[in-house]
């Protein structure tokens, strides 16, 4: 777009002339068609820039998290930009942002902004035509009027039917005001982490995220003689320093190996070799490995027999089946079947001597960094991807040492590809928990044997849970539900990215009421009730700390850049008042201030020393530094706080052999005895009885307590009809729905520019397209067991044959009389596939691809945005 190559020419849009532009087109119809292409007019007055620079937060999550900084004058953003601050250096790399934190003015002032609460044109107390949902026109309302009658509606539906019949969707919980009016039924979730989450802390050891600390300190890679990515991909999911790091160890010698369905750009830039595996056939392919280094004497039987448990019938836990361990079920003692790498590769479809070459270059290069993703099991039967890859990486002894180690990326507490507790962390905000008093449980945690009287559904089933009014309520069975109400109060997008978004519209038609809060008519909003308009960050009061997700030494500053735009609300006030029509006290809800809450996090933060031990105040505060209406004092801390404003962001300065490195389980590995991991063995567990009985807690499916190839649902085997033969059937393709540099999960996909940049096309591999007679822009129809959806294909040979490619997040946009998708939602072909420990299957999906003989799809950043027309 023309704005995006003379950044500098656009006028600045103030908040009264975007006000007054925005009803402009409002009235006349066209903003919808004209994009972002109706800024254009605005350029014509130049202003000399006289603001300043502000520290915009970029509060999605994508894994990254960096410096955002946002030029102000009179209350409107003219510009951005990200990290300027000095040299960018591997020791002291810079906090860059992506394209996505640089259009975040494009999503805060964008003309499809919410401006004022409303409800549907066809609704009433008790739901009026339900199946309009979605579809039916908006009526503006009043705030008074839209809070009376969310809590009138509410009252109803708890006097009538109990606190269990509200279901709070969204991940950070149903809030405060549900919380205090008796609690709400919620979810609980592998989400991101898929198979790893609790299979790892079972057989690692420790609760979340301590678990997660199997990964190094990022200068460790450095040291290390080869490092293995396996369907991890940060130049896409992690964008900032993690490319950064593995780019300089391969500079200093070490052999990168990227093993992946797509040679996506983290190999293109990194990868000495590409190993292709098809989707949800990981755990076979890390067999087939396991089988080749045992048959050539290549595991490291010292470390085996040291530190972990199950290996072989020698080293198994007290009680357990002899014959149960992993190095008899791979050599086929026992079943018949070896494990061999024929074996692995009819199965994977990596080839036979690179599986073998594999093999030995991973059991015999040391150090070796074998790192995931948790993409890989995020699929069904997902568990055993987690537990061959563990016990694979256990066996070639890289473990404890720098330069060595084993372990999965989980980005929201150590950086993509990089471990170590915080060296940097924010205050507790001193604001007291208001427990939900229907139950205890809430996002990832949970305790399936808990026979306690709880209500908490599984991600995965819970909108069959909503139609089918039963649910699996772990060691008690399955139990009914009563679902009559869903609240997506929170600025979430539960609908849109949970498993089986179709299945999810029919549950939002069957209830008897849905509430949505958000900053732009999304899915969650689209298809509710009543919509409240909520503050972005950027509007909302009070300067707090951020956290960078891809650095354990750093930490960023968020701060208020407007006021809050139309009549959009704080997620705060809108709890507040809801609670005061429902006769509970103000002082409950919000018991502090946004700005005293942000204040205590920023006087409460602690930096390590550079003893790599002592913890000290993080900032120096002075009087003038606490803001008016706010409790605190001075302070003498390591940092100016003052200069972390001006920065927009605070480090601690690192090199090579500091005191702040961190080797993951060292401890461990120096003096197992002193230092056993908090197992039931006190060591790693390839034999792990804790994950077995977790996941018969959970009721969905059966787990071994060794690491076994299991067939799982919508895997490779269910492409075809006939597996000697090798007959395609109905669903002949794997689809894996990845995420992608338009959006931060959902967040983004209502911007055009992101739309343009990154179009959500459907990747297919070159021989099939060619063979469907489908060639690149080519619309094509995607039908699942779940759902249909329409996209432009995009041919291409960096995907292997029967694997397609569709990125997660784009908005459902279904077609009422054809029920088609025309989007690309991903969520609308994957199927709520229940295994494990609870797994979200988001890449064990079977599809068929066609070409569309309709209408021809447009680039959807052609399409208009969705602007609320009001009655």
């Amino acid at each position: 777009m023309e704005e995006r190559n003379a950044p500098r020419e656009i006028v600045p849009l103030s908040r009264r002339r975007f006000l007054q532009w925005s009803a402009a087109i409002g009235a006349a119809g066209c903003a919808a068609q004209a994009g972002f292409g109706a800024f254009r007019p605005l350029k014509a007055q130049a202003e000399e820039p006289s603001g300043e620079w502000r520290n915009a937060s970029c509060w999605f999550d994508c894994g990254g998290n960096c410096v955002n900084q946002a030029y102000v004058k009179d209350g409107t953003v003219l510009y951005q930009r990200t990290d300027v601050s000095g040299d960018d250096t591997p020791d002291m790399p810079q906090q860059r942002g992506c394209h996505r934190g640089r259009s975040m003015r494009t999503l805060v002032f964008g003309a499809d902004r919410l401006k004022y609460p409303v409800k549907r044109k066809h609704w009433e107390p008790g739901g009026g035509d339900r199946s309009l949902r979605g579809c039916d026109e908006w009526v503006r309302i009043s705030w008074d009027e839209a809070l009376d009658l969310i809590a009138a509606e509410t009252r109803r539906i708890v006097d009538t039917y109990g606190n269990t019949a509200i279901l709070s969707s969204e991940r950070s919980g149903p809030g405060r005001f549900f919380n205090a009016i008796g609690g709400s039924t919620t979810m609980w979730s592998c989400w991101s982490s898929g198979g790893f989450y609790w299979t790892s802390q079972k057989m690692v050891g420790g609760g979340w995220p301590r678990h997660a600390l199997t990964l190094s300190d990022r200068f460790e890679y450095y040291d290390s003689n080869l490092i293995v990515l396996w369907g991890h991909n940060p130049v896409w999911s992690s964008q900032g320093n993690p490319i950064l790091t593995f780019l300089e160890a391969k500079r200093r010698g070490a052999r990168i190996i990227v093993v992946d369905p797509i040679y996506h750009d983290s190999a293109k830039v990194l990868a000495d070799e590409f190993v292709p595996v098809r989707p949800c056939t990981d755990a076979a392919l890390l067999l087939g490995i396991a089988h080749e280094m045992i048959s050539n004497n290549l595991q490291d039987q010292a470390f085996l027999d040291t530190y972990t448990i199950g290996f072989d019938a020698d080293h198994m836990p007290a009680g357990a089946n002899p014959e149960d361990n992993f190095k008899d079920y791979v050599l086929g003692t026992y079943d018949g079947v070896p494990k061999t790498a024929a074996w692995a590769s009819e199965i994977c479809g990596t080839p036979v001597e690179q599986i073998k070459s594999l093999a030995y270059e991973m059991a015999t290069t040391k150090p070796m960094a074998l790192t995931c993703s948790r993409a890989p099991a995020r699929t069904a039967n997902g568990d055993q991807f987690a537990q061959a890859f563990l016990t694979v990486g256990w066996m070639t002894g890289n473990v404890g040492k720098r330069g060595a180690m084993v372990g999965h990326v989980v980005t929201s507490n150590v950086g993509s590809g990089t471990g170590g507790p915080w060296l940097i962390s924010g205050g507790a905000t001193k604001v007291p928990a208001i427990k939900n008093p229907v139950s205890p449980y809430e996002y990832y945690t949970i305790d399936p044997a808990d026979t306690s009287d709880w209500t908490c559904i599984n991600h995965s089933e819970i909108w069959d849970a909503v139609i089918d009014g039963e649910y699996h309520a772990g060691a008690r069975g399955v139990l009914p539900i009563n679902i009559q109400m869903i609240n997506h109060i929170g600025r979430g997008a539960t609908l849109n990215q949970s498993p089986a978004t179709k299945r999810g519209i029919e549950a939002h038609r069957k209830v008897e009421f849905v509430v949505a809060s958000g900053y732009h008519m999304n899915t969650n909003c689209r298809y509710a009730d009543i919509v409240l308009p909520a503050c972005t960050r950027w509007e909302e009061p009070g300067d707090t700390l951020l956290y960078t997700k891809t650095n354990r030494e750093t930490m960023l500053s968020a701060q208020q850049i407007c006021e809050p735009l139309f009549e959009a609300r704080t997620d705060a006030w809108i709890d507040e008042e809801l609670a005061a029509r429902m006769g509970v006290d103000r002082a409950l809800i919000n018991p502090l201030s946004l700005e005293q809450v942000g204040w205590n996090r920023i006087s409460g933060a602690t930096v390590v020393l550079e003893d790599g031990v002592t913890k000290a105040p993080l900032f120096t505060l002075e009087a003038d530094d606490i803001p008016e209406g706010v409790e605190g004092k001075p302070q003498e801390g390591t940092f100016s706080y003052k200069q972390f404003l001006e920065d927009g962001f605070c480090r601690v300065e690192r090199h090579e052999g500091d005191n702040y490195g961190y080797t993951a389980l060292k401890d461990f590995v120096d003096d197992p005895v002193a230092n056993p991991r908090p197992t039931p063995s006190g060591k790693l567990e390839i034999y792990c009885q804790g994950i077995v009985d977790f996941v018969d807690a959970v009721g969905f499916t059966k787990k071994s307590p060794i690491a076994k190839y299991e067939v799982p649902a919508e895997g490779y085997e269910d492409t075809l009809a006939d597996w000697e033969t090798k007959e395609p059937g109905e669903f002949p393709f794997q689809l894996v729905t990845l995420h992608c540099l338009r959006t931060v999960h959902s967040s983004f996909d209502n911007v055009p520019w992101t739309r343009e940049a990154h179009p959500n096309d459907f990747q297919m591999n070159s021989a099939d397209a060619a063979r469907l007679g489908i060639e690149k822009g080519d619309t094509v129809l995607i039908r699942s067991r779940w759902g249909s959806c329409l996209r432009r294909a995009d041919v291409s040979e960096r995907i292997m044959p029967g694997v397609v490619k569709l990125d997660e997040a784009t908005w459902v946009d279904v077609n009422e009389e054809t029920g088609i998708d025309r989007a690309g939602c991903a969520n609308y072909l994957v199927g709520p596939l229940k295994s494990g420990s609870g797994i979200q299957a988001w890449n064990s999906c079977n599809v068929s691809v066609e070409k569309w003989d309709g209408e021809a799809l447009d680039p959807d950043c052609l399409w208009p945005q969705r602007i609320v027309e009001v009655g």
